[in-house]
Protein backbone atom coordinates (compact mmCIF):
# COMPACT_ATOMS: atom_id res chain seq x y z
CA UNK A 1 0.00 0.00 0.00
CA UNK A 2 2.70 2.22 0.70
CA UNK A 3 4.84 1.57 -2.29
CA UNK A 4 1.28 2.36 -3.94
CA UNK A 5 1.02 5.69 -2.48
CA UNK A 6 4.69 6.90 -3.05
CA UNK A 7 4.42 5.76 -7.14
CA UNK A 8 1.44 7.58 -7.20
CA UNK A 9 2.32 11.01 -5.68
CA UNK A 10 5.27 10.46 -7.84
CA UNK A 11 4.01 10.75 -11.04
CA UNK A 12 1.60 13.29 -9.99
CA UNK A 13 4.21 15.26 -8.79
CA UNK A 14 6.11 15.05 -12.52
CA UNK A 15 2.40 15.55 -14.06
CA UNK A 16 2.24 19.06 -12.22
CA UNK A 17 5.42 20.24 -13.56
CA UNK A 18 7.30 19.52 -9.87
CA UNK A 19 10.78 19.46 -10.68
CA UNK A 20 12.26 15.64 -10.48
CA UNK A 21 14.45 15.68 -7.53
CA UNK A 22 11.94 17.33 -5.50
CA UNK A 23 9.30 15.30 -6.41
CA UNK A 24 11.80 12.40 -5.82
CA UNK A 25 12.42 14.11 -2.07
CA UNK A 26 8.92 14.55 -1.43
CA UNK A 27 7.50 11.14 -2.19
CA UNK A 28 10.23 9.49 -1.11
CA UNK A 29 10.01 11.04 2.24
CA UNK A 30 6.01 10.70 2.65
CA UNK A 31 6.61 6.90 1.31
CA UNK A 32 9.57 6.73 4.56
CA UNK A 33 6.64 8.11 6.89
CA UNK A 34 3.66 5.67 6.38
CA UNK A 35 6.36 2.51 6.24
CA UNK A 36 8.88 3.47 9.81
CA UNK A 37 7.18 6.31 11.18
CA UNK A 38 7.74 10.62 11.76
CA UNK A 39 11.01 9.78 13.86
CA UNK A 40 13.25 7.47 11.85
CA UNK A 41 12.13 9.43 8.72
CA UNK A 42 13.30 12.59 10.08
CA UNK A 43 16.72 10.47 10.91
CA UNK A 44 16.99 9.54 7.47
CA UNK A 45 16.79 13.17 6.23
CA UNK A 46 19.09 14.51 8.61
CA UNK A 47 22.01 12.27 7.59
CA UNK A 48 21.34 9.99 4.61
CA UNK A 49 21.41 13.11 2.22
CA UNK A 50 24.44 14.90 3.19
CA UNK A 51 26.33 11.03 3.24
CA UNK A 52 25.65 10.17 -0.46
CA UNK A 53 26.10 14.13 -2.16
CA UNK A 54 29.41 14.25 -0.21
CA UNK A 55 31.08 11.56 -1.68
CA UNK A 56 34.30 12.14 -3.10
CA UNK A 57 33.25 9.93 -5.82
CA UNK A 58 30.52 12.93 -7.45
CA UNK A 59 33.21 15.51 -7.44
CA UNK A 60 33.80 13.86 -11.15
CA UNK A 61 30.66 15.22 -12.02
CA UNK A 62 31.19 19.15 -11.88
CA UNK A 63 34.62 19.14 -12.71
CA UNK A 64 33.93 17.74 -16.25
CA UNK A 65 31.11 20.57 -16.41
CA UNK A 66 33.65 22.38 -15.71
CA UNK A 67 35.93 21.42 -17.97
CA UNK A 68 33.23 21.98 -20.86
CA UNK A 69 32.35 25.24 -19.89
CA UNK A 70 35.93 26.77 -20.03
CA UNK A 71 35.83 25.27 -23.55
CA UNK A 72 32.08 26.80 -24.56
CA UNK A 73 33.39 30.10 -23.23
CA UNK A 74 36.74 29.61 -25.52
CA UNK A 75 34.13 29.52 -28.60
CA UNK A 76 35.71 25.98 -29.33
CA UNK A 77 31.99 24.80 -30.51
CA UNK A 78 32.16 27.43 -33.50
CA UNK A 79 35.69 26.54 -34.35
CA UNK A 80 34.35 22.62 -34.47
CA UNK A 81 31.76 23.41 -36.71
CA UNK A 82 33.45 25.47 -39.20
CA UNK A 83 36.21 23.26 -39.44
CA UNK A 84 33.85 20.16 -39.95
CA UNK A 85 31.88 22.26 -42.46
CA UNK A 86 34.59 22.56 -44.51
CA UNK A 87 35.18 18.77 -44.30
CA UNK A 88 31.52 17.56 -45.19
CA UNK A 89 29.76 20.01 -46.40
CA UNK A 90 29.75 19.22 -49.87
CA UNK A 91 27.63 15.84 -49.50
CA UNK A 92 24.77 15.26 -49.14
CA UNK A 93 23.26 16.96 -46.35
CA UNK A 94 26.78 18.07 -45.70
CA UNK A 95 25.76 20.94 -43.40
CA UNK A 96 23.77 18.43 -41.38
CA UNK A 97 26.19 15.74 -41.33
CA UNK A 98 28.85 18.71 -40.35
CA UNK A 99 26.95 19.18 -37.24
CA UNK A 100 26.94 15.79 -36.46
CA UNK A 101 30.74 15.79 -36.12
CA UNK A 102 30.83 18.68 -34.36
CA UNK A 103 28.24 17.70 -31.81
CA UNK A 104 31.05 14.36 -31.76
CA UNK A 105 33.73 16.63 -31.12
CA UNK A 106 31.74 18.70 -28.72
CA UNK A 107 30.60 15.66 -26.73
CA UNK A 108 34.54 14.31 -26.17
CA UNK A 109 34.54 17.37 -24.06
CA UNK A 110 31.22 18.24 -22.31
CA UNK A 111 29.90 14.72 -21.15
CA UNK A 112 26.33 17.46 -20.99
CA UNK A 113 23.94 16.04 -23.96
CA UNK A 114 21.31 19.31 -23.19
CA UNK A 115 24.65 21.49 -23.67
CA UNK A 116 26.06 20.11 -26.35
CA UNK A 117 22.40 20.76 -28.18
CA UNK A 118 21.92 24.26 -26.56
CA UNK A 119 25.88 25.13 -27.71
CA UNK A 120 25.33 23.66 -31.59
CA UNK A 121 21.39 25.12 -31.42
CA UNK A 122 22.95 28.82 -31.52
CA UNK A 123 25.64 27.98 -34.74
CA UNK A 124 24.41 25.52 -36.71
CA UNK A 125 20.60 26.03 -37.02
CA UNK A 126 21.16 30.26 -38.63
CA UNK A 127 23.70 28.45 -40.63
CA UNK A 128 21.42 25.64 -42.32
CA UNK A 129 18.97 28.21 -42.49
CA UNK A 130 20.92 30.66 -44.68
CA UNK A 131 21.77 28.24 -47.11
CA UNK A 132 17.95 27.06 -47.43
CA UNK A 133 17.99 23.37 -45.01
CA UNK A 134 14.47 22.76 -44.37
CA UNK A 135 13.50 23.37 -40.10
CA UNK A 136 12.77 19.71 -39.48
CA UNK A 137 15.98 18.89 -40.97
CA UNK A 138 18.26 21.58 -38.80
CA UNK A 139 16.44 21.16 -35.67
CA UNK A 140 16.21 17.22 -35.77
CA UNK A 141 19.74 16.71 -36.17
CA UNK A 142 20.63 19.45 -33.70
CA UNK A 143 18.29 17.53 -31.11
CA UNK A 144 19.58 13.94 -31.82
CA UNK A 145 23.29 14.90 -32.35
CA UNK A 146 23.11 16.71 -28.59
CA UNK A 147 22.38 12.95 -27.38
CA UNK A 148 26.16 11.07 -28.53
CA UNK A 149 27.46 13.24 -25.32
CA UNK A 150 25.93 10.55 -23.09
CA UNK A 151 27.59 7.68 -25.14
CA UNK A 152 31.33 9.28 -26.20
CA UNK A 153 33.32 9.72 -23.41
CA UNK A 154 33.18 11.74 -20.61
CA UNK A 155 29.60 10.44 -20.24
CA UNK A 156 28.37 12.05 -17.41
CA UNK A 157 25.92 9.48 -17.57
CA UNK A 158 28.44 6.95 -17.82
CA UNK A 159 30.11 8.54 -14.97
CA UNK A 160 26.93 8.00 -12.88
CA UNK A 161 26.55 4.65 -13.71
CA UNK A 162 29.76 3.90 -12.69
CA UNK A 163 29.13 5.58 -8.99
CA UNK A 164 25.86 3.65 -8.63
CA UNK A 165 27.15 0.30 -9.70
CA UNK A 166 30.74 0.41 -8.72
CA UNK A 167 31.59 -0.66 -12.28
CA UNK A 168 35.46 0.86 -13.45
CA UNK A 169 34.39 3.96 -15.04
CA UNK A 170 37.94 3.92 -17.27
CA UNK A 171 36.67 0.63 -18.48
CA UNK A 172 32.96 2.51 -19.26
CA UNK A 173 34.62 5.66 -21.14
CA UNK A 174 36.83 3.16 -23.22
CA UNK A 175 33.61 1.00 -24.35
CA UNK A 176 31.88 4.06 -24.81
CA UNK A 177 34.10 5.02 -27.92
CA UNK A 178 33.53 2.37 -30.53
CA UNK A 179 29.91 2.46 -29.87
CA UNK A 180 30.03 6.62 -30.29
CA UNK A 181 31.44 6.19 -33.64
CA UNK A 182 29.00 3.61 -34.78
CA UNK A 183 26.49 5.97 -33.49
CA UNK A 184 28.14 8.80 -35.79
CA UNK A 185 28.49 6.80 -38.68
CA UNK A 186 24.35 5.42 -38.31
CA UNK A 187 23.41 9.28 -38.22
CA UNK A 188 25.44 11.02 -40.81
CA UNK A 189 24.28 7.13 -42.87
CA UNK A 190 20.73 8.30 -41.78
CA UNK A 191 20.82 12.13 -43.03
CA UNK A 192 22.24 10.94 -46.32
CA UNK A 193 19.78 8.51 -47.34
CA UNK A 194 16.88 11.25 -46.04
CA UNK A 195 18.42 13.99 -48.60
CA UNK A 196 18.88 11.54 -51.41
CA UNK A 197 15.38 10.82 -51.34
CA UNK A 198 14.04 14.41 -50.33
CA UNK A 199 16.89 16.92 -51.61
CA UNK A 200 14.34 19.61 -51.24
CA UNK A 201 15.25 19.48 -47.41
CA UNK A 202 19.07 19.86 -47.62
CA UNK A 203 20.11 22.17 -50.94
CA UNK A 204 23.39 21.52 -52.09
CA UNK A 205 26.59 22.99 -51.75
CA UNK A 206 29.88 24.21 -53.33
CA UNK A 207 32.92 21.89 -52.73
CA UNK A 208 35.52 23.72 -50.31
CA UNK A 209 39.80 23.11 -51.73
CA UNK A 210 41.77 20.92 -49.29
CA UNK A 211 44.02 24.46 -48.60
CA UNK A 212 40.80 25.55 -46.94
CA UNK A 213 40.55 22.15 -45.53
CA UNK A 214 43.16 21.69 -43.54
CA UNK A 215 43.52 24.97 -42.43
CA UNK A 216 40.51 24.51 -40.63
CA UNK A 217 42.27 21.53 -38.51
CA UNK A 218 44.39 24.72 -36.97
CA UNK A 219 40.98 25.91 -34.76
CA UNK A 220 39.77 22.32 -33.39
CA UNK A 221 43.29 21.83 -32.02
CA UNK A 222 42.68 22.45 -28.73
CA UNK A 223 39.28 20.43 -28.12
CA UNK A 224 41.03 17.24 -29.58
CA UNK A 225 44.25 17.90 -27.95
CA UNK A 226 41.94 18.24 -24.61
CA UNK A 227 39.69 14.72 -25.23
CA UNK A 228 43.14 13.13 -26.01
CA UNK A 229 44.76 14.07 -22.89
CA UNK A 230 41.76 12.86 -20.75
CA UNK A 231 41.28 9.40 -22.31
CA UNK A 232 45.14 8.50 -22.02
CA UNK A 233 45.29 10.00 -18.48
CA UNK A 234 42.63 7.66 -17.51
CA UNK A 235 43.78 4.39 -19.91
CA UNK A 236 47.56 4.88 -18.84
CA UNK A 237 46.69 5.39 -15.28
CA UNK A 238 48.16 8.84 -14.40
CA UNK A 239 44.92 10.29 -13.40
CA UNK A 240 42.06 7.72 -11.66
CA UNK A 241 38.65 8.57 -13.34
CA UNK A 242 37.47 10.45 -10.26
CA UNK A 243 40.52 12.83 -10.61
CA UNK A 244 40.20 13.45 -14.33
CA UNK A 245 37.54 15.71 -14.30
CA UNK A 246 40.06 18.11 -12.30
CA UNK A 247 42.74 17.35 -14.83
CA UNK A 248 40.88 18.07 -17.61
CA UNK A 249 39.34 21.21 -16.15
CA UNK A 250 42.80 22.46 -15.66
CA UNK A 251 44.01 21.50 -18.98
CA UNK A 252 41.08 23.22 -20.62
CA UNK A 253 41.73 26.34 -18.39
CA UNK A 254 45.12 26.36 -19.44
CA UNK A 255 44.29 26.25 -23.23
CA UNK A 256 41.55 28.88 -23.44
CA UNK A 257 44.36 31.37 -21.39
CA UNK A 258 47.39 30.18 -23.76
CA UNK A 259 45.25 30.68 -26.46
CA UNK A 260 43.56 34.44 -25.01
CA UNK A 261 40.03 32.48 -25.17
CA UNK A 262 38.85 33.56 -22.33
CA UNK A 263 39.12 36.54 -19.88
CA UNK A 264 38.25 37.54 -16.02
CA UNK A 265 34.45 37.47 -17.63
CA UNK A 266 34.42 34.32 -19.14
CA UNK A 267 36.36 32.38 -15.75
CA UNK A 268 33.29 34.06 -13.81
CA UNK A 269 30.27 32.59 -16.26
CA UNK A 270 31.69 29.44 -17.01
CA UNK A 271 31.93 28.87 -12.38
CA UNK A 272 28.40 30.67 -12.31
CA UNK A 273 26.95 27.86 -15.22
CA UNK A 274 28.89 25.39 -13.48
CA UNK A 275 27.12 25.80 -10.15
CA UNK A 276 23.61 26.00 -11.35
CA UNK A 277 24.05 22.71 -13.77
CA UNK A 278 25.99 20.91 -10.64
CA UNK A 279 23.37 22.23 -8.43
CA UNK A 280 20.38 20.15 -10.15
CA UNK A 281 22.31 17.22 -10.88
CA UNK A 282 22.57 17.07 -7.33
CA UNK A 283 18.81 17.65 -6.29
CA UNK A 284 18.65 15.16 -8.19
CA UNK A 285 20.80 12.79 -6.86
CA UNK A 286 19.24 13.34 -3.40
CA UNK A 287 16.02 13.15 -4.62
CA UNK A 288 16.64 9.71 -5.73
CA UNK A 289 18.64 8.35 -3.10
CA UNK A 290 15.57 9.52 -0.56
CA UNK A 291 13.18 7.50 -2.92
CA UNK A 292 15.77 4.51 -3.02
CA UNK A 293 16.21 4.18 0.43
CA UNK A 294 12.08 3.87 0.74
CA UNK A 295 12.81 1.32 -2.02
CA UNK A 296 15.10 -0.65 0.20
CA UNK A 297 12.98 -0.67 3.58
CA UNK A 298 9.93 -2.04 1.90
CA UNK A 299 11.99 -4.90 0.47
CA UNK A 300 10.51 -3.14 -2.97
CA UNK A 301 14.54 -3.98 -4.72
CA UNK A 302 14.64 -7.83 -3.41
CA UNK A 303 10.91 -8.53 -4.14
CA UNK A 304 11.62 -7.40 -7.74
CA UNK A 305 14.92 -9.47 -8.17
CA UNK A 306 13.22 -12.26 -6.92
CA UNK A 307 10.18 -12.31 -9.17
CA UNK A 308 11.89 -12.05 -11.92
CA UNK A 309 14.57 -14.67 -11.54
CA UNK A 310 11.99 -16.88 -10.65
CA UNK A 311 10.16 -16.36 -14.51
CA UNK A 312 10.70 -19.59 -16.41
CA UNK A 313 12.09 -17.33 -19.30
CA UNK A 314 15.52 -17.11 -21.18
CA UNK A 315 17.61 -14.68 -19.84
CA UNK A 316 17.45 -12.81 -23.22
CA UNK A 317 13.78 -12.31 -22.70
CA UNK A 318 14.26 -10.66 -19.33
CA UNK A 319 17.15 -8.22 -21.12
CA UNK A 320 14.32 -6.83 -23.64
CA UNK A 321 11.52 -6.58 -20.96
CA UNK A 322 14.53 -4.01 -18.89
CA UNK A 323 15.60 -2.44 -22.24
CA UNK A 324 12.10 -1.58 -23.31
CA UNK A 325 10.86 -0.53 -20.09
CA UNK A 326 13.69 2.13 -20.07
CA UNK A 327 13.02 3.26 -23.56
CA UNK A 328 9.13 3.52 -22.12
CA UNK A 329 10.66 5.55 -18.95
CA UNK A 330 12.99 7.71 -21.25
CA UNK A 331 9.67 9.27 -23.13
CA UNK A 332 8.57 10.59 -19.57
CA UNK A 333 11.37 11.15 -16.93
CA UNK A 334 14.87 12.72 -16.85
CA UNK A 335 17.24 10.79 -17.86
CA UNK A 336 19.35 11.64 -14.42
CA UNK A 337 16.34 10.38 -12.42
CA UNK A 338 15.96 7.33 -14.90
CA UNK A 339 19.55 6.47 -13.50
CA UNK A 340 19.22 6.69 -9.94
CA UNK A 341 15.93 5.22 -10.15
CA UNK A 342 16.16 2.14 -12.04
CA UNK A 343 19.56 0.97 -11.45
CA UNK A 344 19.82 -0.21 -8.13
CA UNK A 345 16.65 -1.66 -9.11
CA UNK A 346 17.91 -3.79 -12.73
CA UNK A 347 21.65 -4.15 -11.54
CA UNK A 348 21.42 -6.93 -9.34
CA UNK A 349 18.86 -8.63 -11.81
CA UNK A 350 21.52 -8.13 -14.26
CA UNK A 351 24.29 -9.68 -12.76
CA UNK A 352 22.51 -12.53 -11.36
CA UNK A 353 21.70 -13.53 -15.50
CA UNK A 354 25.39 -13.30 -16.16
CA UNK A 355 25.78 -10.52 -18.28
CA UNK A 356 28.67 -7.93 -18.44
CA UNK A 357 28.46 -4.61 -16.21
CA UNK A 358 30.33 -2.67 -18.53
CA UNK A 359 28.29 -3.85 -21.55
CA UNK A 360 24.62 -3.48 -19.59
CA UNK A 361 26.20 0.25 -19.14
CA UNK A 362 26.57 1.15 -22.28
CA UNK A 363 23.41 -0.38 -23.07
CA UNK A 364 21.73 1.63 -21.08
CA UNK A 365 23.49 4.92 -22.02
CA UNK A 366 22.61 4.20 -25.14
CA UNK A 367 18.75 3.54 -24.11
CA UNK A 368 18.43 6.46 -21.79
CA UNK A 369 19.62 9.04 -24.68
CA UNK A 370 16.67 8.03 -26.77
CA UNK A 371 14.28 9.70 -24.31
CA UNK A 372 16.36 12.82 -24.82
CA UNK A 373 14.45 13.03 -28.70
CA UNK A 374 11.79 11.28 -27.90
CA UNK A 375 7.81 13.08 -27.33
CA UNK A 376 6.21 14.00 -24.83
CA UNK A 377 9.36 15.25 -22.34
CA UNK A 378 12.59 14.94 -25.51
CA UNK A 379 14.72 17.78 -23.23
CA UNK A 380 17.05 18.32 -26.62
CA UNK A 381 14.06 19.43 -28.74
CA UNK A 382 12.80 21.26 -26.44
CA UNK A 383 16.49 23.02 -25.92
CA UNK A 384 16.54 23.16 -29.70
CA UNK A 385 13.13 24.04 -30.91
CA UNK A 386 13.67 27.26 -28.48
CA UNK A 387 16.83 28.21 -29.39
CA UNK A 388 15.37 27.86 -33.33
CA UNK A 389 11.90 29.63 -31.87
CA UNK A 390 10.26 26.76 -34.23
CA UNK A 391 7.15 24.63 -32.84
CA UNK A 392 8.41 21.26 -30.80
CA UNK A 393 5.99 19.21 -33.31
CA UNK A 394 8.81 20.09 -36.54
CA UNK A 395 11.94 19.41 -34.16
CA UNK A 396 9.90 15.90 -32.60
CA UNK A 397 9.54 14.67 -37.06
CA UNK A 398 13.03 16.04 -37.60
CA UNK A 399 13.90 13.41 -35.74
CA UNK A 400 12.57 10.55 -35.83
CA UNK A 401 14.74 9.60 -38.91
CA UNK A 402 17.77 9.43 -36.79
CA UNK A 403 15.69 8.01 -33.70
CA UNK A 404 14.96 5.21 -36.17
CA UNK A 405 19.16 4.67 -36.45
CA UNK A 406 19.81 4.94 -32.95
CA UNK A 407 16.78 2.14 -32.29
CA UNK A 408 18.84 0.00 -35.28
CA UNK A 409 22.63 0.90 -33.23
CA UNK A 410 20.92 0.02 -30.02
CA UNK A 411 19.47 -3.80 -31.43
CA UNK A 412 23.53 -3.90 -33.37
CA UNK A 413 24.87 -3.38 -29.38
CA UNK A 414 22.83 -5.90 -27.58
CA UNK A 415 23.31 -8.31 -30.42
CA UNK A 416 26.88 -8.06 -30.72
CA UNK A 417 28.37 -7.46 -26.86
CA UNK A 418 32.01 -7.69 -28.17
CA UNK A 419 31.82 -4.49 -30.05
CA UNK A 420 31.55 -3.02 -26.50
CA UNK A 421 33.49 -5.15 -24.50
CA UNK A 422 36.63 -5.89 -26.70
CA UNK A 423 38.70 -2.83 -26.08
CA UNK A 424 38.08 -2.53 -22.29
CA UNK A 425 39.53 -6.09 -22.54
CA UNK A 426 42.83 -4.90 -23.78
CA UNK A 427 43.32 -2.52 -20.74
Amino acid sequence: MEIAIAIILLVLFLIGGMPVGIALGVSGSVGLWLTVGTDSMLGILRTAPYEEASSFVLTTIPMFILMAEFMNQGQMTQKLFSSAYRWFGHLKGGMAISTVMASAGLAAVSGSSTASAAGMSSIAVPEMRKYGYDDKVSVGVVSVAGTLAFIIPPSTILIIYGILTESSIAKLFVAGVIPGVITVIGYCLAIYLWVRRRPEVAPSIGRFGWKERFSSLQGIWPVLLLALAVIVAIYTGFVTPTEAGAFGSFCALMIVIVLRKINYEGIKKALSSTIQITAKIFVIIIGAMIFGYFLTITNSIQNIINAIQSMDVNRWVILIIIVASYLLLGCVMDQLAIMFLTIPLTFPVIIALGFDPIWYGIVIAKTVEIGLATPPLGLNIFVASSAANVPLGVGFRGAARLIVADFIILVILIAFPVIVTWLPSLM
